[in-house]
């Protein structure tokens, strides 16, 4: 008997070595000097769920473009595996995805060695008992996997690691509004499915050299609801007291110069567009977490510090994610009165600041031999105060006054907006049978400046002008997208031309703002002489702005575009934004 308690016991020992050493990363194994890749993240994600079925499932949620599984571990104790039970049980659920940007790769290390903490008991030891955590070690897939060691120059470790963009060369997240890639696309519908309460992004921060080693930032805190803006500020500066407890210098504001290369240009706050994690959660009335460590702290060192930031994320959520839930579903419900309302669609720092002792290092600055610039140089063995000033009053700065009714996109545009749509889960509905003579707004464009060079694989384009009233009638297959939603804050970023991610600035509509028919000179000659023989008004006119506008003076095809465009013959959907309001609901 006891020969055989004795095998039984080896046994025991035996598969608990074996459990651990199938979650063991290579970065554990290296003392995070290395990082494994990404086959170690499919491998892992089996055997987490193998190890600890009760707790764990392994998911896939979509391929990337070059074939590979994008992966995510759902993690808890209450036994909701699907969105539903979650839903049913009124879970919080807690987003954390890594290697967005694949080089800055410390949130795939430090969520999995989180996670066996927290599956093991000895961190956060309830936390899995009140929320559903989602963990996307690695969101950008394909970057990961395009390995080497100096993908990341301005960064300490580890001694390879992934990069910034995916195979197509997108900057995932410069994707969450225009929604390009597979993989944002995918990400979205997990994130529709789910509804995470909080979505924490992992990143690692460029920059200067000094001792703060991370940066927390949240919104709702400066922008949204103001509800959830005063629970965001809870959520943030309770992780930031957690790491400063842990030994950390922690930030609330991501530590980028004003002035490039320049330590006492201070540094300003801000809120970002909704091209980016944290500025995009926040218009769906969902808290947005980015979180930086700094590029010159060592792997390891790194690793550490994301790690405690991922357990006192959980922590908070463990303690304040009910209520918070109930905030956010509570603003849904505001969200859908914002018919008539001043929406801000971006945002500003005052000219107010205040001084603070930032933690820096001793510096020279003087020109260099090499570039010829102003170069800064830092001297790490020498730690120094520096005072400096931080702008952190955030103010609206462009505002839009949401129409009453919501937006309606005409059937030839229909196609590529509808799955803008659905990707973010947006509500709205087809027409079936056209609209004669409604009245609605038409956006009139004064001006429409095209950028010179690509930007995401995208030609920006800013317009200037403003909504007027006009009379219209639209064809059957029209799109109406009500402003009555949840998601209307959404809604209004990607449908007003002043809003900075707006699709029309994306070039969704360039088509419209290119001229495809015009009138030949000689004839645009005769048709100017015509028309100021018929109208002295329009030939004082004319002779007055040849005065007044030297530029327009000088330009022979803007001369001949100013009679071109009183002729019946001028096109009058050049340059016009297909898209109008609404401040009725079409019956």
């Amino acid at each position: 008997m006891k020969r055989l308690s004795f095998y039984l016991a080896v046994l025991l020992a035996s598969s608990a070595c074996f459990a651990a050493d199938t979650l063991t990363t290579l970065a554990e194994q290296s003392a995070y000097q290395k990082t494994g890749r990404y086959d170690e993240v499919e491998l892992l994600c089996r055997n987490f769920q193998k190890n600890y079925p009760k707790a764990i499932r392994c998911q896939e949620f979509g391929r990337t473009p070059e074939g590979r599984p994008m992966l995510a571990l759902i993690a808890t104790r209450t036994g909701a595996f699907t969105p539903y039970l979650a839903k049913e049980k009124l879970l919080p659920v807690t987003l954390i995805q890594g290697g967005i940007h694949a080089g800055e790769i410390d949130g795939k290390d430090a969520g999995f060695l989180a996670l066996k903490e927290l599956l093991d008991n000895t961190a956060a030891k309830e936390a899995l008992d009140k929320q559903v955590l989602i963990f996307v070690p690695v969101f950008n897939v394909d970057g990961h996997e395009r390995f080497g060691a100096w993908n990341r120059p301005n960064q300490r470790g580890p001694e390879q690691m992934g990069w910034r963009t995916t195979a197509q060369n997108y900057n995932l997240n410069r994707d969450y509004l225009k929604a390009d890639t597979v993989e944002m696309q995918s990400m979205l519908r997990l994130i529709n499915q789910w509804d995470p309460l909080l979505t924490v992004d992992l990143h690692v921060t460029d920059g200067a050299k000094f001792e703060h080693d991370i940066s927390i930032q949240v919104e709702p805190v400066h922008a949204g609801d103001n509800a959830l803006r005063e629970a965001g500020k809870t959520l943030q500066n309770n992780v930031i007291t957690d790491l400063s407890k842990s030994g950390s210098l922690p930030l609330p504001f991501y530590m980028s110069f004003n002035k490039d290369d320049d330590p006492m240009s201070g540094f300003t706050d801000g809120v970002p567009a909704p091209r980016f994690s944290h500025g995009y959660f926040q218009l769906r009335n969902r808290f947005g977490m980015l979180v930086e460590t700094h590029s010159w702290k060592t792997y390891p060192t790194r690793v550490r510090i994301t790690r405690n930031t991922i357990i006192s994320v959980l922590e908070q959520v463990s303690r304040y994610g009910a209520e918070w839930r109930k905030i956010a579903l509570e603003a849904d419900m505001r969200a859908v009165s914002n018919g008539g309302k001043n929406i801000p669609v971006t945002y500003k720092a005052s000219e107010q600041f205040k001084m603070i002792a930032f933690r820096g290092y001793a510096y020279t600055r003087k020109p260099s031999e090499i570039s010829g610039a102003l170069m800064t140089s830092y001297d790490e063995t020498k730690p120094q105060i520096w005072n400096v000033k931080l702008r952190d009053e955030i103010l609206p700065d462009a505002l839009v006054q949401a129409p009453l009714g919501g937006y309606l996109v005409p059937a030839s545009h229909a196609r590529s907006v509808i799955e803008k749509l659905r990707v973010h889960g947006l509500q709205f509905q087809t027409l079936n049978t056209a609209l004669n003579q409604i009245d609605a707004e038409r956006f009139a464009t004064a001006k429409a400046t095209l950028s010179p060079e690509s930007v995401e694989g995208h030609q920006i384009l800013q317009l200037k002008g403003n909504w007027v009233a006009t009379r219209q009638s639209v064809g059957k297959g029209a799109l109406f997208i009500p402003i009555a939603q949840p998601k209307s804050a959404l809604v209004v970023a990607m449908f007003e031309p002043q809003a900075p991610d707006a699709l029309v600035n994306w070039g969704l509509f360039n088509n419209m703002f290119e001229q495809k028919e015009y009138m030949e000179a000689y004839v645009a000659e005769e048709v100017a002489r015509e028309q100021l023989a018929a109208s002295p008004e329009l030939k004082a006119a004319f002779e007055k702005q040849l005065k007044e506008d030297q530029a327009f003076a000088k330009n022979p095809a803007a001369r001949l575009e100013y009679f071109a465009r009183r002729h019946a013959s001028w096109d009058q959907q050049y340059q016009q934004y297909p898209v109008l309001r609404l401040n009725t609901v079409p019956k």
